[in-house]
């Protein structure tokens, strides 16, 4: 038409459009403006409460179906009325004209709304446009999404949330009537400021409502008893972090459902929020709910204060890179019992042990000697999950993660190394999330979900076999100061964690599931600064526990979760690994129950470097009669009788009781055998200290002794422990300095790669000033 072409139809820009995100019920969780800084919350027709649409026809304009953007009638009313007053009495505008008059003041950057004989033909005009090119329906979609009603608010959806915190499909009649009316004073009849008189207007629409018997006499009296109470009027902001993520993901989109439980959301930001409100400036924190069945989000809190600029936090914490600590371990043990290479008490050892030039330590420094995989893992050994690492190869483990999800983050140049089960990589909060799921899912892990429509991206980590048996082997970790057992008789969940803590401790991570959730928690600082004395345990695990206890509870997470068919319990023994011979019982010194796999029942894993071990079992003969070891060359006429013991690994041996290591020992050879070369075992002899020596510090206040010792007897190097922990390394028979501060009884141990050791005891007087 060439009408519209002199005077085009300013319909709203398809791409100035604000957005909304909201929760699974349809809450807004955050509102994005549009360029014009207006908040909008698109809706049909269909999906506004009947009680408003009632409302804002009867008394905008009943006859908004029949007539045709104009009604000559009630212009030519209000003319009358206009001449013989001199000002406006009632108005004569159409729904359609309203709608006119809203899309011109648009084009015109919201120009006075005088009402003006010009003005008005202009809106009758426009509004014979709007009904030749557009349906009732339509128009009235425009009126319902482009109202003002006050601030930056259009719309009666963004206004239903904003006054009422409710959507408008759930409005009352007084809550109708009111939002009905609004638009005709938006600034003058807000009722967060002004509610007397927008009780008035409303009482005005609710009268008509009754004259023109559209809602009953009783339902009128009652809508007026209604108080009109309005929030604050402020636009949504939860999981800010999320809702922009999914605003940048689907930048056309006007509303965007997430799969966030708004009532969990609101709990949980506020719990973060006290937690963590006395740490150290510029500290941030993370936190993430999945539910495991669809791998659909609960609960995100991307940062510890969205708006707080000295904690950084606009930078969303659980899609970042960080080092991931401990946290992989679980993986590590679950994709070892699939190989075939562990069971649950497979017999590890926690001493100083040296992978190449890679000689890792534990996190407190201190040494436990034999442990089972089990007890390794819930201890956060490292030196048992490196060699671990080192037998599965840290290039298929990085492999079998990335095919489960778990994409990580190497340095330019790096490849995957042994480092990497101690946090020398990077990993994201949603990717290990996605993981720990896989214990609850049948060792299915996945990508975790962030809108109903988001695709399923499923993968197997472990199989429901190994799956189980991580899951049991960390879920016998105590709660932080509770008894052992992991649930009591109100049905708290049964909860398998673990926690983890970077390098220089930048990152603190807790992550656990029950059999309905997995829970991530991550805190530290963004720019990756050192939080000194915050590590998992202490920093994210409590506040892990607060959101476990936070979730609904089902009385099936409170109960035991029967294994797969492929999971079997077995006694096994140590030092061997084996279950018990009953033809042999002195090779076994330590009867424990074992969880096994696929009926794979591997031996202890045999040493590198130490050569102690003979792959567990000394076969021998001795004499009968003497018990003395023969050799194949012996002078003398014995009755001679086979035996076997089973030996400990020798990087053990310090840990080891001396019955322990009086068992493993073999006995003395015959003096009238030829040496068979089993008694050329290389040993150490610590000089510089005698046994049960007493020190004491040099007079004038001094509070250590400063030793240097030496361990001879070998060339290999020595790894110096006092009272299990760590101190020092020498080699050879090169000399160890070291200064003694802490008063009382002390063990020295010396402990070569070779597996040979020596330790003595020694006690230090306190100084005297």
């Amino acid at each position: 038409m060439l009408a519209d072409l002199a005077f085009p139809l300013p319909l709203p820009d398809a791409r100035d459009r604000g957005a909304v995100v909201t929760a699974a019920d349809g809450t807004p969780l955050r509102a994005f403006a549009d360029t014009g800084g207006i908040w909008r919350y698109a809706i049909e027709p269909e999906h506004v409460s009947p009680l408003y649409v009632q409302a804002l026809l009867t008394y905008e304009d009943r006859w908004f179906w029949r007539h045709p953007g104009i009604n000559p009638v009630a212009m030519l009313r209000a003319a009358g009325q206009w001449a013989r007053s001199g000002r406006v009495v009632s108005g004569g505008s159409t729904l359609t004209m309203q709608v006119a008059r809203i899309l011109d003041s648009r084009q015109e950057a919201r120009a006075s709304n005088q009402r003006t004989p010009g003005r008005k033909l202009r809106q009758m005009l426009r509004a014979l446009q709007l009904e030749v090119h557009l349906s009732k329906r339509e128009i009235l979609s425009l009126y319902l999404n482009h109202a003002p009603f006050g601030g930056t608010v259009e719309g009666v959806e963004a206004a239903s949330w904003a006054y009422l915190g409710k959507p408008s499909s759930r409005l009352s009649h007084a809550e109708a009537a009111l939002l009905a009316v609004l638009p005709q004073s938006p600034s003058r009849l807000r009722p967060d400021r002004e509610p007397e008189r927008a009780r008035v207007a409303r009482d005005k629409v609710l009268a008509r409502m009754q004259q023109m018997q559209v809602w009953t006499p009783a339902q009128v009296t009652d809508a007026r008893v209604e108080p009109v109470v309005a929030r604050s009027l402020q636009p949504p902001r939860y999981a800010p972090l999320l809702a922009q993520r999914l605003r940048f993901e689907q930048p056309d989109a006007v509303r965007i459902a997430s799969t966030l439980d708004l009532d969990l959301q609101r709990t949980l930001e506020d719990r973060v929020a006290a937690y963590f409100s006395q740490l150290p400036e510029r500290t941030s924190a993370a936190l993430l709910v999945v539910d495991n069945a669809t791998l659909e989000a609960r609960a995100y809190v991307g940062s510890l204060a969205f708006a707080d600029a000295a904690r950084v936090g606009h930078v969303d914490m659980v899609k970042a890179w960080r080092s991931p600590g401990s946290t992989l371990k679980p993986f590590l043990y679950g994709l070892a019992l699939d190989d075939g290479l562990i069971h649950s008490e497979s017999l590890l050892v926690d001493a100083p042990q040296a992978f190449g030039d890679y000689r890792p330590g534990n996190f407190d420094a201190a040494f436990n000697g034999p442990v089972g995989a089990a007890q390794a893992l819930r201890l956060s050994l490292n030196v048992p999950a490196v060699d671990l690492l080192d037998r599965v190869g840290p290039s298929r483990f990085s492999a079998r993660l990335a095919h489960a999800g778990i994409r990580l983050q190497w340095p330019p140049g790096a490849t995957p190394n042994l480092s990497m089960i101690l946090g020398g990589t990077g990993a994201r909060l949603e990717d290990l999330v996605g993981a720990y799921a896989a214990l609850n899912r049948d060792g299915v892990a996945g990508r975790v979900r962030y809108t109903r429509d988001a695709p399923r991206v499923d993968r197997r980590l472990l199989s429901p076999g190994a799956a189980w048996i991580v899951r049991e082997m960390l879920e016998a970790n105590p709660r932080p100061g509770s008894a052992a057992d992991t649930f009591d008789p109100r049905g708290r969940p049964r909860v398998a964690w673990k926690t983890g803590t970077s390098f220089g401790f930048r990152d603190a991570w807790a992550l656990g599931g029950t059999r309905r959730y997995t829970v991530g928690v991550w805190v530290g600082r963004p720019d990756g600064t050192p939080l000194p004395g915050q590590y998992g345990a202490i920093t994210a695990l409590p506040l892990m526990f607060e959101v476990i206890d936070s979730l609904p509870r089902q009385r099936a997470d409170a109960a035991p979760r029967p294994p797969p068919a492929s999971v079997a319990t077995l006694d096994i023994c140590w030092p061997l690994g084996l279950p018990p011979d009953p033809e042999a019982p002195q090779l076994c010194r330590q009867r424990r129950e074992a969880w096994t796999l696929d009926g794979s029942v591997p031996p202890t894993f045999a040493e590198r470097d130490a050569r102690l071990w003979s792959a567990g079992v000394e076969r021998f003969d001795v004499d009968a009669r003497t018990g003395l070891r023969l050799s194949a060359d012996c002078s003398a006429t014995h009755v001679r009788e086979s035996r076997e013991i089973a030996r400990w690994p020798a990087l053990a041996s310090p840990w080891l009781s001396s019955a322990a290591r009086a068992a493993a020992r073999l006995p003395r050879l015959s003096p009238d055998c030829v040496a068979d070369g089993r008694d050329a075992v290389q040993e150490l002899r610590i000089e510089g200290l005698n046994d049960r020596a007493t020190l004491a510090p040099a007079p004038g206040g001094a509070q250590a002794v400063r030793l240097s010792l030496r361990a001879l007897g070998g060339d290999a190097r020595v790894r110096w422990l006092l009272d299990g922990r760590l101190i020092g390394e020498s080699v050879g028979e090169g000399a160890f300095v070291h200064d003694f501060e802490q008063p009382g009884e002390h063990t020295l141990t010396a402990l070569a790669d070779s597996g040979a050791w020596s330790s003595l005891g020694f006690r230090l007087q306190a100084g005297s000033e």
